[in-house]
Formats: structure tokens, C-alpha cells, sequence
């Protein structure tokens, strides 16, 4: 399989945080971003951010700034439709998406959602990790997403389809399961009270 291009969905509003961008918080004396970047960039082709409002802000990154598909905020699949045209318009057959908010995801991220999906048979693979009773809980902010799909997903976001799990359902979903012994890897940054964990995960 040809190699993913990557994109990072920075699409939300941050509300939690009082607005503003979660990516451009400092952690431990660097961007959150500049730490996701680090991260995904060895495991992807390209790479490129998803995000609205003025792309300017994210100038200094040197990556093309892809806005949602849609005006409305209809979270997260606009993102993963604006990385599948994005990725069309190269010639890429799939794409991984991350959270721009995420900073400790796992560093083999990209080769375990290729080896679920092919391993499970299904067209989109989601990272999950156990729930501590037995089930899992799927990261959908953290999936393998075909391009092939990208006419299907438009058609479901005007539909009024919102939840990620709700579409990729309708396809069959592959799980790439994640361990936890040494903390949740998707722990996400939504809050104040969040950054100050995030600095003491840091060690």
C-alpha cells in the first residue's frame, strides 16, 4: 500500500478553553502542535492541518492549512473530507487523521491502522484502547480513512450526519487497540485542568 499523506484536525472552536486554538498552547516549553507534528510526520507522506478562520496564524508550520468542508461546524468528518480531497488531488488512496490537541498519541499510530484494516478486512481503521471492563473505547479523532469514501461522506455530512462512529459504521470499522499501562496515548487537552496534567505526563 502506498504510504498515507497525514492531516491534523484542528477544526473545533476550543471552547472548553475559552476559544482559540488547543494546538497553539505551550507544553512544556513547546507548541502542542509542534509536538503532534513531531509525531506524525515520520508515518505519513505529507502532511497538512485542518482549520478555519484565518490560516495565517498557523504560517510558521509550513504546512497547507485545509478549512472544513462545511461553514457549519459540523465537527470532525469536515475535517476528514477536507484531508480526503486534499489527498485526492495527490493521488493518495488514504488518509490518517490526528488531534491537533493530542500530544502523547502512539508513534507507531499509522502502521497499526494499516495493519487492522487489512488484517480485519474494513475500509476505515480507528485507533481504540481498552475501557477496563472488558470493551474499548475508539478514538475517532484517530483513524485510516480511504479516499474512495470522500463521495460517500459528503453525501452523509448533507445528510446531516455528525458522529464519526455513526458513518464509519455504516462501512465496517477496524480497531487498532492501543495499551494503557503507561497512560492513556489519546489523552486530549481540553481544558486548563487538562494542560496541567499534560505537563505532569510529560515525564
Amino acid at each position: 500500500m502506498i504510504a498515507p499523506v497525514g492531516v491534523i484536525l484542528a477544526g473545533g472552536r476550543a471552547t472548553r478553553m475559552g476559544g482559540g486554538d488547543k494546538g497553539l498552547l505551550e507544553l512544556g516549553g513547546r507548541r502542542i502542535l509542534d509536538r503532534v507534528i513531531e509525531r506524525i510526520s515520520p508515518q505519513v507522506e505529507d502532511l497538512a492541518l485542518n482549520a478555519n478562520g484565518d490560516p495565517g496564524r498557523f504560517a510558521d508550520l509550513g504546512l497547507p492549512v485545509l478549512a472544513d468542508a462545511r461553514d457549519d461546524y459540523p465537527g470532525p468528518l469536515a475535517g476528514v473530507l477536507a484531508g480526503m480531497d486534499w489527498a485526492a488531488e495527490r493521488g493518495a488512496h488514504h488518509v490518517v487523521t490526528v488531534a491537533a490537541d493530542t500530544p502523547f498519541f502512539p508513534a507507531d499510530l499509522v502502521p497499526q491502522l494499516l495493519l487492522a484494516a487489512e488484517a480485519q478486512r474494513r475500509p476505515v481503521a480507528l485507533a481504540a484502547t481498552p475501557d477496563g471492563g472488558g470493551g474499548v473505547v475508539r478514538h475517532p479523532t484517530f483513524g485510516l480513512w480511504p479516499v474512495a469514501l470522500r463521495d460517500d461522506l459528503r453525501a452523509a455530512l448533507d445528510a446531516g450526519v455528525r458522529k464519526v462512529v455513526a458513518w464509519t459504521d455504516r462501512h465496517g470499522t477496524a480497531l487498532a487497540a492501543f495499551p494503557v499501562d503507561r497512560g492513556d496515548p489519546f489523552f486530549n487537552v481540553n481544558t486548563p485542568d487538562d494542560l496541567s496534567r499534560a505537563e505532569g505526563m510529560l515525564g
